[in-house]
């Protein structure tokens, strides 16, 4: 938090959620009267960390950072490439695509 402050300058307010440890943070950087905390007030900023942390969970169990590394690289592009976002398209839209990324694959790994 002291770099992100050096950097970008005070903030008018600062949105927790109700951690224990950070009043006591806020007070040794002089931002307790900045620091605004209530239950909906993080939402927007813990919303965005939804992908990552859906991928951060699946990955607890790896105990080697190279074979979390090898894990992600591969669950990325199985997850990229068949992600076709069901609930934009009709069944028979979905099933074509479906089958036609399912087929792509098998030709990439031979």
């Amino acid at each position: 938090m002291k770099k992100a402050l050096k950097r970008h300058g005070q903030a008018d307010k600062i949105v927790t959620d109700g951690l224990r440890s950070y009043p006591a943070a806020m007070k040794d950087l002089g931002n307790l009267e900045r620091r605004e905390m209530g239950r909906y007030l993080n939402n927007r900023a813990e919303n965005s960390h939804l992908p990552f942390r859906r991928r951060e969970r699946a990955m607890q169990r790896f105990r080697h950072m190279k074979s979390l590394q090898k894990f992600a690289a591969v669950h990325a592009s199985l997850t990229n490439h068949f992600n076709s976002e069901r609930h934009l398209v009709d069944r028979q839209t979905f099933k074509l695509r479906r089958s036609a990324a399912l087929a792509e694959w098998q030709s990439l790994m031979g």
